[in-house]
């Protein structure tokens, strides 16, 4: 099953902001070398990408496999980066998917701004009924 990079990204995007940990920083440089080529490759056809991420891409998340084994050997598993670590370790099989397929994209951001704005409204009409039934301001029933 494919996993995601941008939720990677985020993992140590988090850390980086709260601690501005150097090894998180390393990851996130990292990771935009890998979204650098998939920025070139958009809208090529799949063949294409699959060409290019093998040449271009596969080394880059080889060394990214390394550089995690490296640091995850250095970081407590208890620290906050330690435990984000060991997600990225978990998902690591699902993360290289889409080097091994062109109709895979590297993240689920296109699939989650498509369907975003539909649970948006679904949201928002939930709760114009609710209003309606109970009245504005009125305690939702339970």
């Amino acid at each position: 099953m494919a996993q995601c990079w941008a939720h990677t990204r985020r993992k140590l995007r988090e850390i980086f902001e709260r601690d501005g940990s150097a090894i998180a920083a390393e990851g996130l440089r990292r990771i935009a070398e890998l979204y650098k080529i998939e920025r070139e490759i958009r809208g090529a056809g799949p063949g294409q990408r699959l060409s290019a991420r093998q040449a271009r891409t596969a080394p880059l998340v080889e060394s990214f496999g390394t550089w995690l084994a490296e640091v995850r050997a250095r970081v407590s598993a208890t620290l906050r980066l330690g435990e984000k670590l060991a997600y990225i370790h978990g998902h690591w099989a699902g993360l290289q998917t889409f080097l091994t397929d062109g109709r895979v994209e590297i993240d689920t951001n296109g699939v989650e701004n498509l369907i975003r704005p539909i649970a948006l409204s679904r949201k928002t009409r939930s709760s114009q009924v609710m209003t309606r039934a109970v009245g504005p301001g009125a305690a939702s029933p339970r």
